[in-house]
């Protein structure tokens, strides 16, 4: 099975491509330099040659306030991108894979949203993540949507200059203490782990809609002091709320999302999320 993988190089295609390869998967890595998915002439051209018997699309626009600033090209990427993958993958007969987010969500649920849960984006990013979960569902007639939530890795987002465990470490650092929201929920979420289960689902012949994160909830505050607690950081860490950090950009303050369709097709469950945090610490980190 040939296997290509837009985004290769950011924070989840560099771990699709690590675990393709370890389990001998042929892999075609595609970087923006390699394809334009904005552009339907592009897109057709490099799948056309490279004619995979899978895709899947890591790639996005996916800086939020940055989406606010630029919606067309939120659009563009996010949304014309996921249709333009889709309807090339079903000229090939290929199965076209989707990543998207938890933000779909409004966060009004309060408690973990299900596959079966209504959307309701409140931003640019998730609504031009949610357009582009429809494009993909209906353009390809053997789609998935795969979403994620959380997520950190290995190889830092380019984009976003690393991820929340970067960041929380580069603060213990420079900062004499450190604050992080204790009123927003979340499922962190291994790319290593999405990418393992990714191969396990494509081995089965689902399509649709999946939740693909860790088991269990936390607020970013938590996460955080697991980071801390692991790596022995000594900064001050403290709680603090959303209200002590003002944003012009709507944010759900509850995206936990739980993995029922996973379940209801007999795949293996997902690791929790404290565990699977720990674990990359250890492996990243050498901590104790």
């Amino acid at each position: 099975m040939k296997v290509a993988v837009i985004g290769a190089n950011g924070q989840l295609g560099s771990d699709l491509m690590a675990e393709l390869a370890r389990q001998r998967w042929v892999a075609v890595p595609l970087t923006h330099e390699d394809i334009r998915i904005e552009e339907m002439d592009s897109v057709r051209q490099v799948l056309g040659a490279v004619k995979p018997d899978v895709v899947l699309n890591t790639a996005a626009y996916h800086v939020v306030p940055k989406c606010e600033e630029d919606p067309v090209r939120a659009h563009q990427v996010n949304a014309l991108g996921a249709r333009n993958i889709a309807m090339a993958c079903g000229d090939l007969g290929a199965r076209s894979v989707y990543y998207s987010t938890d933000y779909v969500f409004d966060g009004a649920k309060g408690k973990p949203y299900n596959e079966s849960d209504r959307p309701n984006p409140l931003n640019v990013y998730a609504a031009t993540k949610l357009l582009g979960e429809y494009y993909n569902l209906n353009y390809a007639s053997k789609s998935l949507v795969l979403r994620v939530s959380g997520i950190y890795g290995r190889v830092p987002c380019r984009a976003k200059g690393g991820n929340f465990i970067t960041t929380m470490v580069k603060a213990a650092k420079d900062k004499p203490e450190v604050r992080v929201v204790d009123d927003e929920r979340l499922s962190p979420t291994a790319t290593a782990a999405i990418a393992s289960k990714t191969l396990e689902i494509l081995r089965t012949e689902a399509t649709g809609l999946f939740h693909v994160v860790s088991e269990g909830e936390c607020s970013w505050y938590e996460f955080a002091r697991v980071i801390f607690s692991t790596l022995g950081l000594h900064t001050p860490l403290r709680p603090a709320s959303v209200k002590d950090f003002p944003s012009t950009v709507k944010r759900p303050t509850y995206s936990a999302l739980e993995n029922v369709c996973l379940r209801d097709c007999g795949i293996s469950p997902m690791p929790h999320w404290k565990d699977s945090v720990i674990t990359f610490l250890r492996n990243q980190y050498g901590a104790a």
